[in-house]
């Protein structure tokens, strides 16, 4: 059984199992007791502790996505770098891979394939723009949830974008199938990296293969860097021309032919969901990936006419000077090859006519009369599911938000109407979104006021917050599509609007392990304000800053409240010596009582006698602070206040010890006289002895 299930960590991640195993990491699910979330665990795998190249990459994940903030990039919640132990916390995504759907799947439909592509280039998108290069997308660091959500993870070799990093000297080559050329060859990388690795995966998701496959991760390599992949749609003749040419662009060998940005990549896939009969103007971006052909002219000696013999290359002996016998075909003239064709092309069109007039005559007798139905209120599935007379349907689209996507509006002829035979067309108007109309003109207009206006043209909208001081912080600035231009309702229109200046941003510090005073000074120099959340289970000394959120080295507005995470010292269990000095006024025993925050230990209570015994040492076991109170037969002698964690102990007050008398109780009384008694004075020179005074002795 795995050594980490079952167990807590740092007090707080309880393990439940092994969800995922990697190169250098392996991840659990868990669930964080202090938040109550379930979360997934990335630890470092034992053999790695001590290398140096893996610990960094282990590290620069989680500083990469420490930086990002983006709903398709998976989130980190915390991390910890012990000597013993490294993990990362991340998001619990519960889902499969996109390499277990596409295997799954096999040929991914070409709108859900843009659909997951998107989502990856938008997460992209992003982490470019913070300056942060993945270098090892694939579908295998793809997660996709059951909703179709895309989680982008695994930043395990990224790197930063300023930084001239090349990738072989850092053994950071990706996977092999989805790697670009230039990262093939050990060239420095940028953001065109990625985008040949999701061409890749499209290409894949496309045609259900791999554009690259061989025996050997050398094989594949040379192939990225010298040969080029079939035309997508040559393995599926279903796939539209643009997506193809999209996916070609983002695959070109070199990074100056490829897209210049994710951004770029998306607005081609926006213009194509758009007008997927779109063709794309990128010049000369294929190559014919036909056998080259070698071609012979000869010359025939009787006739003077020229022939061409066409054969592979692979065919061509090249130790023959002339061709031999069978390599020649028997000729004809032209006008043999043009009565030819027009006999084959006569008997070809006389056996269509033929089927034709079968397939009408036999129609024509089982046609019969039928009331045109009424399908209004009915969905578009409905009527093709409920068809016993066959009638072809020409489908026309309307858009009305308050009746049900696929429901039908009219029909023509209507329901009733009249009879028709069966297998006639019917028109129906269905509510869809295909209706199109022109984008607003929505520049210098309020969000809010371009919201509505393109929520009356029925479009869906999404707000992109750009840097600009030129136009008023709220307004509008263009659209995408553009004003005028016609686009299909319900598809989305997005609005770019200027959010003033950028807000002045500083990198945080790593302050864990520093004490809260010294972080806090860090962290205010900087224009940031400081809260603090203290943890009772850790084992550091009290005020040791233990985490912070956001992240450290992540970028942040000034003003932003970071949050530290601090050990309270309550969880730092520890020994403690109390010296307690014993009365010298008593020779007797004492019975000495301990008492611990208000409950007497049996443990340290005994019987003590001070004459022998000058002082007591008592060694108390505990975490936090506590009160310790000493008492001698009954009485409060000492108290003292003891804080474990700095194994520090004060002595908050002493009381004086009381000796009991052991003595019999006698009342004071006055001495006793008798009347006949006499009375002596009380003379010094009065004789002493025995006086006759009457009585007897």
């Amino acid at each position: 059984m795995d050594k980490y299930i079952g167990k807590r960590l740092d007090g707080r991640y309880e393990i439940h199992e092994l969800i995922g195993v990697g190169g250098m990491a392996n991840v659990y699910r868990c669930t964080d007791t202090i938040d109550d979330r379930e979360v997934a665990i990335k630890i470092l795998k034992d053999e790695y502790l001590n290398n140096d190249e893996f610990i960094r990459r282990f590290k620069n994940e989680s500083k990469a996505i420490a930086m990002l903030s983006h709903p398709n990039i998976v989130k980190v919640y915390d991390v910890s770098f012990g000597d013993m132990i490294q993990y990362i916390v991340m998001e619990y995504i519960d889902g499969i891979t996109l390499k277990e759907y596409i295997d799954r799947q096999g040929i991914i439909e070409w709108k859900d394939a843009i659909h997951l592509a998107t989502q990856i280039l938008k997460a992209l998108q992003h982490a470019h723009e913070c300056g942060i290069v993945h270098r090892d997308i694939k579908p295998q660091n793809i997660m996709l949830l059951q909703d179709g959500t895309i989680k982008v993870t695994d930043f395990g070799i990224a790197r930063f974008s300023d930084k001239a990093t090349r990738t072989m000297t850092e053994q950071a080559i990706g996977s092999v199938h989805y790697i670009a050329p230039e990262q093939a060859r050990g060239d420095v990388t940028d953001g065109k990296t990625d985008i040949y690795s999701v061409g890749v995966m499209l290409y894949e998701m496309l045609t259900g293969k791999l554009p690259f496959d061989g025996d050997s991760a050398v094989t594949v390599a040379l192939m990225q860097l010298q040969s080029t992949p079939k035309r997508p749609r040559e393995v599926n003749p279903g796939i539209p021309i643009g997506l193809e040419q999209i996916t070609m662009k983002a695959m070109q060998k070199q990074p100056s032919a490829r897209y210049t940005s994710a951004a770029e990549m998306l607005s081609d896939i926006e213009r194509f969901r758009l007008n997927p009969s779109i063709v794309f103007d990128y010049g000369k971006s294929f190559v014919d990936n036909q056998p080259t052909k070698f071609v012979n002219s000869l010359k025939d000696t009787k006739n003077d006419r020229t022939k061409v013999i066409e054969r592979p290359v692979s065919d061509v002996k090249p130790s023959r000077d002339e061709p031999e016998d069978d390599d020649f075909i028997k000729e004809h003239k032209p006008s043999y090859y043009a009565i030819k064709g027009i006999l084959i092309a006569a008997v070809a069109v006389c056996v269509i006519f033929f089927a034709l007039a079968v397939f009408r005559g036999c129609n024509s007798a089982q046609a019969k009369d039928v009331d045109v139905p009424d399908y209004i209120g009915k969905t578009l599935v409905e009527v093709k599911e409920n068809n016993p007379n066959n009638f072809q349907f020409e489908i026309k689209s309307k858009y009305d938000e308050s009746k049900e996507m696929g429901a039908i509006l009219d029909q023509e002829p209507a329901g009733g109407s009249m009879k028709v035979k069966s297998g006639s067309t019917i028109t129906l108007t269905v509510n869809g979104t295909d209706t199109e109309v022109s984008v607003p003109f929505v520049t210098n207009f309020s969000e809010k006021e371009a919201l509505q206006m393109l929520k009356d043209k029925n479009f869906m909208t999404e707000v992109v917050y750009v840097e600009n001081t030129k136009t008023p912080k709220g307004y509008t600035i263009d659209t995408f599509p553009k004003a005028g231009v016609k686009s299909t309702i319900g598809s989305t229109v997005y609005i770019y609007v200027a959010n003033g200046a950028k807000p002045e941003q500083v990198q945080l510090p790593s302050v864990t392990g520093l004490t809260l005073s010294e972080a806090k000074s860090q962290i205010e120099e900087l224009g940031l304000t400081v809260e603090t959340q203290y943890d009772d289970d850790s084992k550091e000394a009290k005020d040791t800053v233990l985490g912070m959120s956001p992240l450290q080295y992540g970028k942040v507005e000034k003003g932003t409240v970071v949050t530290l995470t601090v050990s309270s010292g309550k969880g730092d269990k520890n020994t403690v010596s109390i010296y307690v000095d014993l009365p010298t006024n008593t020779d007797s025993s004492v019975e000495m009582t301990v008492i611990v925050d208000g409950v007497v230990d049996p443990q340290y209570s005994k019987t003590l006698v001070p004459m022998y015994n000058k002082t007591c040492t008592l060694e108390i076991t505990g975490s936090g602070t506590s009160t310790v109170i000493i008492q001698l037969n009954g009485q409060t002698y000492r108290e003292y206040s003891v804080d474990f964690s700095t194994s520090s102990v004060t002595t908050t007050a002493t009381h004086d010890f009381v000796v009991e008398t052991t003595a019999p109780y006698e009342p004071e009384t006055e001495p006793e006289t008798y009347p006949d008694e006499p009375q002596y004075p009380t003379d010094s020179n009065q004789p002493s002895g025995p006086v006759d005074n009457g009585y007897a002795y």
